[in-house]
């Protein structure tokens, strides 16, 4: 897994399809979602992991970004 692209797939393979139109959203919920099919025992912990690094470093990119324009 490398990308967010990676994490969407992963999520869809268990039935979670996540698009609001928000990034910022989509990445929380994504975020919410992983930690939810981690404690259920669907992924295991290196999967988790990484894709709760690749969401927090977009997430970090984005609040750079609002924080540039304002």
């Amino acid at each position: 897994m490398k990308t967010i692209y990676d994490v969407q797939q992963l999520l869809k393979r268990y039935g979670t399809f996540i698009y609001t139109g928000d990034r910022l959203g989509d990445l929380e919920l994504m975020d919410m979602e992983l930690t939810e099919l981690y404690k259920w025992g669907f992924i295991d912990g290196k999967d988790y992991t990484i894709a709760k690094l690749l969401i927090r470093n977009q997430l970090s990119q984005i609040e750079k970004e609002i924080r540039g324009k304002t």
